[in-house]
């Protein structure tokens, strides 16, 4: 007999690729599967392969790409910290990666979504290895705590850095409102080529702490007596943290809650497991993206809401009512 949590992981498959082909179909005109089949295969004569080749396929690889990136790193960050709750924006990278491209675009005159792109990957990593060295500091090494305190005031000081710069020029609001909000549209294959191999490299140093992450939840000290290195797990976990959530954020933006409520849920579906937690995320978080970003561009058609939006409406009801089942169980 299959195990259950094998079964429903399955089951999570089917609905991404359901997701994946909704978000082929659905946008400002509705497009029929054959003809979205035609278009993939190259046969297509008609104007919709533009519309499928060149803005919903790139579009439908992004948010499953940031949503492989969201998820596992909320993942990580969770078993970094030891808090179920800890969100990866904790190290400051949704900050970093802000401060970095209003930069760019107010100070430096860049607009091109490819040109600033990097410069939020660069400054959500710069941001990120600053937090962890000050998380690290001194004699007791890495404290969960003192980490997650070094995140909040770098996120703190970074974003009225942010703001100001954005009303000293409001042309660098205008530039990166999009970015701002955490929105899919607008992005083409280079930035889905620039984003993968970063994510990718991510996800691989992620499965390869995922079991020292499960002794590290345990505490240090049994952690190290069970033949675990906590510095150097974390050290990588930090790393991989770096390389998904900077290049997500950066690519698309910061999509709120998927970090912190996918992680949690699969946590609730199978366990304190991180490697079952690890598979979990991997699929319901690119539902939970490419989700809100049907949705979003059904709400106000033919005019889209950003999925950084939808995400937040989508996550907080579910985390909520998974608390409140979890209090209730608790009380009986």
């Amino acid at each position: 007999m299959k195990s259950p949590r094998l079964c429903g992981w399955l089951l999570a498959v089917f609905v991404l690729v359901a997701a994946c082909l909704l978000s082929l179909l659905i946008g400002t005109k509705s497009i029929p599967v054959g003809e979205v089949w035609l278009a993939l295969t190259g046969t297509s004569t008609t104007p919709d392969h533009v519309t499928v080749i060149e803005y919903r396929v790139p579009r439908t690889l992004l948010g499953l790409l940031a949503g492989l990136a969201l998820g596992v790193a909320g993942c990580l960050m969770q078993g970094l910290t030891r808090n179920p709750l800890a969100d990866p924006g904790l190290l400051g990278v949704n900050a970093g990666a802000a401060f970095a491209i209003t930069i760019a675009v107010g100070l430096l005159g860049v607009s091109d979504l490819t040109s600033y792109v990097w410069f939020g990957f660069a400054g959500a990593a710069l941001v990120s290895i600053v937090v962890y060295r000050l998380g690290t500091a001194g004699r007791t090494g890495t404290d969960p705590v003192r980490l997650t305190l070094a995140g909040v005031a770098a996120t703190a000081v970074l974003s009225g850095l942010t703001r100001g710069l954005i009303l000293v020029d409001p042309k660098a609001f205008d530039e990166m409102r999009r970015w701002d909000s955490g929105s899919l549209a607008g992005r083409g294959c280079e930035i889905v080529a620039g984003a993968t191999p970063f994510i990718l490299v991510g996800l691989v140093i992620a499965a390869l702490c995922a079991r020292s992450l499960n002794a590290v939840a345990l505490g240090d000290d049994l952690a190290q007596s069970l033949g675990v290195h906590v510095s150097r797990t974390r050290l990588w976990t930090a790393l991989a943290l770096v390389l998904l959530c900077g290049t997500a954020t950066a690519a698309v933006g910061p999509v709120a809650f998927v970090g912190l409520a996918v992680p949690h849920i699969a946590r609730w579906l199978v366990g304190p497991d991180q490697r079952w937690i690890f598979a979990y995320s991997l699929v319901l978080a690119p539902i939970l993206v490419l989700t809100a970003d049907v949705l979003g561009r059904l709400i106000i058609r033919p005019d889209e809401v950003p999925a950084g939006l939808i995400t937040a409406f989508l996550g907080a009801p579910v985390l909520i009512w998974l608390a409140r089942r979890a209090k209730v169980g608790a009380a009986a």
